[in-house]
């Protein structure tokens, strides 16, 4: 599915302006394209409690699957420090990669400030049950 990427990019800053980062202060966006053309963004949500924060790719994917999509052939991620732009790529941490490829093929693009690469670049060698 062909898809744009300066939308889904705005998606992920739109979805970044709403983090919650009172402990890190590094706010994060990230917006999924799902096969059916909607777009679905998350923030991250930190907590006192560290282990309890949410990362936005995951927050991105709850909502989407709440709302009954579960493939997704795009994500864009954006982030920086609070009060700053994001001109440097913000890349996912492994648990966010490993839940995204439970949706995603290995080729989904993973659209980052500066450039593009797919999720098998990202993780080449992701969990799963023989699937």
């Amino acid at each position: 599915m062909s898809f744009d990427r300066n939308t889904l990019m705005r998606a992920a800053e739109e979805a970044r302006q709403n983090a919650y980062a009172p402990y890190s202060g590094f706010a994060v966006g990230a917006a999924l394209l799902s096969e059916d053309g909607r777009i679905f963004g998350g923030c991250n949500v930190e907590n006192a409690s560290y282990s309890l924060t949410c990362c936005a790719e995951r927050g991105a994917v709850m909502q989407a699957v709440a709302s009954g999509a579960t493939r997704f052939c795009a994500v864009a991620i954006v982030g920086a420090p609070i009060g700053e732009d994001t001109d440097a790529p913000c890349y996912p941490c492994g648990a966010c990669l490993q839940v995204l490829s439970e949706f995603c093929d290995p080729e989904t693009p993973v659209c980052l400030t500066g450039g593009d690469v797919t999720l098998h670049d990202l993780m080449p060698n992701a969990f799963n049950l023989g699937r």
